[in-house]
C-alpha cells in the first residue's frame, strides 16, 4: 500500500517533491491531504492506509503478534486500495 500510495502521489503531483518523504507516516499524512481530502480517493481506503500502519507498527516495532483476522482484513484491504489507485491514477483507457 505504501509504494501505491507514493505512485499515485507522483503521478497527482508530477514532480520528484513525493521522492523527499522518508518516513511512512509522512507519505501517509501527504496522501490524505492530497488525495483523499479532496475526494480522489476514497476516505475509508485512507483510514484503511492509517491502520494497516498501526498494524505494520505492531508487527514491527512492538513485537505483538497480528491476528489471522486482522492480517486477512489487511490483505484485503491493500487489494481494493491498489485497485482503486490503478483504476485512479493508471486507467490504460485514458
Amino acid at each position: 500500500m505504501f509504494d501505491a500510495a507514493r505512485a499515485a502521489l507522483m503521478v497527482f503531483q508530477e514532480s520528484d517533491e513525493v521522492l523527499t518523504i522518508k518516513t511512512h507516516s509522512g507519505l501517509i499524512s501527504n496522501f490524505s491531504l492530497q488525495l483523499v481530502k479532496p475526494g480522489l480517493i476514497d476516505i475509508e481506503l485512507g483510514k484503511a492506509l492509517n491502520k494497516v500502519e498501526d498494524l505494520r507498527i505492531i508487527a514491527d516495532y512492538k513485537g505483538d503478534a497480528i491476528s489471522l483476522g486482522d492480517a486477512a482484513w489487511a490483505i484485503e484491504q491493500a487489494a481494493a486500495f491498489l485497485a482503486s489507485v490503478r483504476t485512479t491514477f493508471f486507467n490504460d483507457e485514458n
